[in-house]
């Protein structure tokens, strides 16, 4: 990146010379950062629609072209050609590892799937009807009491250790949720397992019999992670870069951005497409369902159509439809009623005049929740799932956070239209 020219803003008879700044891709950037101190004026962005809070080399978006880039590479390729671990080292590293690379990084990764023992008891702290996510904030918060020797962030070796620990644990810490809230044992992890199967062994096996994890699934479930492990700098990540930067250990910044993820407009909406349409329920009440979505006074919303980035198509969604294809034809479950509303929901949003004029195709999170619903994970594991995708995306976002020189604590500033000063007045008075 690097300054281009300036822009003159005139404000109360003086001029001021903001830099523009110019990216490898995507729009110029006006650099405000000594406006305050020059002019004594904020700017005003509620929700930081058009601020970058950062630079970075990680992820890039372009919402009116529907691409989505992971170091320069398209979605579509990796989803196609790649795997989550192969991915999870380009996050990290900057670049596609060689056959030796990849072999040592998996290798970590793969030893430091055990969670400490004593976590068990952790978890058994939570009720049995605890959200899994409650479970995750909680328990990933908590790795920062048991895993004492990679919370300095000033030691390079140390976030390394934190980073892969975190990657690899994930997993089993989101199975262990969901087998702690339907009353199961706890699966220890199996090393012999790829990182997708592994998890798929850790949530639906049992001991007493062999599960043998389905290729078909494991794909599907490798590519959801793939699909979902950056998304730039959306409300989780920087709540873990905002957390990050003011020197918080990287299990806790993590737990952060989970909490985060939690939220139904974010990491919740596709546990929120697949209640909506069991809330449908039939075929025969789409069109009643439809009719509300259009009426404005009505509180209902579609969920998992359109995206507040991608203003044409989701890229990740058509990866996403191909694997919900594969896994509902795998599983013969066609005739699911859930199922068959949101296949002809889709075919509505395709087709239909409203739904094209307001752009609100299927996304991503529409096809993800078909696939996990299929796959038989409850509503409630949706999410959870979401956030040991994402993790990686975190954590390359926060070692670059980490290794910035321009990083220093946020501290974004207001507009304030309360009370003016005015005197206390004693409570007998009032």
């Amino acid at each position: 990146m690097a300054d281009s020219n300036n822009a003159t803003l005139r404000l109360n008879n003086a001029e001021y010379e903001l830099p523009i700044l110019t990216p490898t891709q995507g729009p110029n950037v006006l650099d405000i950062r000594k406006l305050y101190g020059q002019a004594d004026v904020f700017t005003y962005d509620p929700g930081f629609t058009s601020t970058a809070s950062c630079d970075s080399t990680i992820t890039y978006i372009d919402g009116d072209k529907g691409e989505l880039w992971y170091r320069g590479y398209p979605i579509e390729q990796l989803a196609q050609n790649s795997n989550y671990i192969e991915v999870c080292y380009l996050l990290l590293y900057g670049e596609l590892p060689s056959a030796e690379q990849l072999t040592d990084f998996q290798s970590r990764v793969t030893r430091h799937t055990m969670v400490h023992e004593q976590m068990h008891n952790f978890f058994r702290g939570f009720r049995r009807d605890s959200h899994p996510m409650a479970t995750m904030v909680g328990v990933v918060g908590a790795m920062s009491a048991f895993y004492h020797d990679s919370t300095d962030i000033g030691d390079e070796w140390q976030r390394e250790v934190a980073a892969i620990r975190l990657i690899a644990k994930l997993p089993t810490i989101a199975a262990m949720a969901y087998k702690y809230a339907i009353g199961q044992p706890f699966v220890y992890p199996d090393n012999e397992l790829d990182y997708a199967s592994n998890f798929l062994n850790m949530c639906f096996s049992v001991p007493a019999e062999k599960y043998h994890v389905d290729p078909a699934l494991s794909k599907a479930m490798d590519r959801i992670f793939t699909l979902h492990a950056d998304h730039e700098q959306n409300a989780s990540t920087s709540t873990v870069r905002l957390a990050g930067s003011s020197g918080a250990n990287p299990f806790a910044c993590i737990a952060a951005g989970i909490a985060c993820l939690w939220g139904p407009a974010h990491g919740g909406a596709n546990q929120a497409c697949l209640e909506m349409l069991r809330e449908i329920g039939t075929v025969d009440r789409i069109p009643e369902y439809i009719e509300k979505a259009k009426d404005k006074d009505d509180p209902f919303r579609l969920m998992g159509f359109g995206h507040r980035v991608y203003k044409n198509f989701d890229p990740r969604a058509k990866v996403m439809k191909e694997s919900a294809d594969e896994v509902l034809d795998l599983l013969g479950i066609r005739n699911n009623p859930t199922l068959q509303v949101a296949k002809e929901l889709e075919k509505i949003a395709l087709e239909d005049e409203y739904f094209v004029s307001k752009k609100l195709y299927p996304n991503v999170d529409f096809y993800s929740g078909i696939i996990l619903s299929a796959m038989g994970f409850p509503t409630s594991m949706f999410t959870p799932i979401f956030a040991l995708s994402r993790t990686v995306g975190w954590i390359a976002q926060w070692k670059e956070m980490i290794s910035d020189p321009q990083n220093k604590i946020g501290r974004p500033r207001q507009l304030y239209v309360g009370s003016d000063k005015r005197d206390y007045v004693e409570l007998a008075k009032r």
